[in-house]
């Protein structure tokens, strides 16, 4: 009886073990993975040097939007590199490219970004997330792509004040959620971020 025990325990241990050779990898979520990650860090850096370069137009309250969003894009781009590195793969190495313009420019640069972000990105990327079952990165898409949103709309505001000369309309600071990158500007924080619940307390405001 013994005996018949312990080969049934081995026959279910190499079941087992075959089963979880034979499984696929998520193919497209991990491209998908690195993708968003080369995106968001592109935009991060990019962001960064707009932000210096309205600064140096006088356009000081869209300088400290292209700011805070410098590091929503970091973040997302963290939160995509963990979902990798859970599934066993790394980053290759590359170096963001980009060029920066006068600030009405680098704003219309800004919007086409985080349009086809919008618009074409992300939602392929949750779908093919969701069809591959790989939860954590649904959840890091979903919370990358309902900031884009966000910014978008930011810039847009931007762009159309800086066209007018209405700058002073503009919000003068924003805040950051350091988990998920959701950015608000300071007059509409909720108290706890919509998107991942941390405490408004954590945020990293911008000003």
């Amino acid at each position: 009886m013994k005996n018949t025990t312990f080969i049934f325990g081995i026959l279910i241990l190499c079941l087992t073990s075959l089963v979880s050779c034979t499984q696929q990898k998520p193919e497209k979520t991990i491209k998908n993975l690195k993708d968003a990650i080369i995106g968001e860090t592109t935009a991060s850096a990019k962001y960064k040097a707009f932000a210096e370069k309205a600064r140096t137009e006088g356009n000081d309250t869209i300088a400290i939007l292209f700011e805070a969003a410098s590091k929503a894009e970091a973040i997302h781009a963290e939160n995509h590199t963990k979902v990798l590195t859970e599934l066993g793969e790394k980053m290759e190495a590359f170096t963001p490219k980009f060029e920066v313009k006068t600030t009405l420019e680098n704003l219309q640069a800004a919007i086409e970004g985080e349009s086809y972000e919008v618009a074409t990105m992300y939602p392929q990327f949750l779908t093919d997330a969701k069809n591959e079952k790989v939860e954590k990165a649904t959840k890091s898409f979903t919370w990358a792509l309902d900031t884009e949103k966000k910014h978008n709309d930011f810039y847009s505001k931007a762009l159309a004040a800086l066209k007018t000369g209405s700058e002073q309309n503009l919000p003068v600071g924003f805040a950051v959620c350091p988990v998920c990158g959701n950015t608000y500007d300071l007059v509409t924080i909720d108290n706890k971020c919509a998107f991942c619940q941390t405490d408004k307390e954590k945020f990293i405001q911008f000003k």
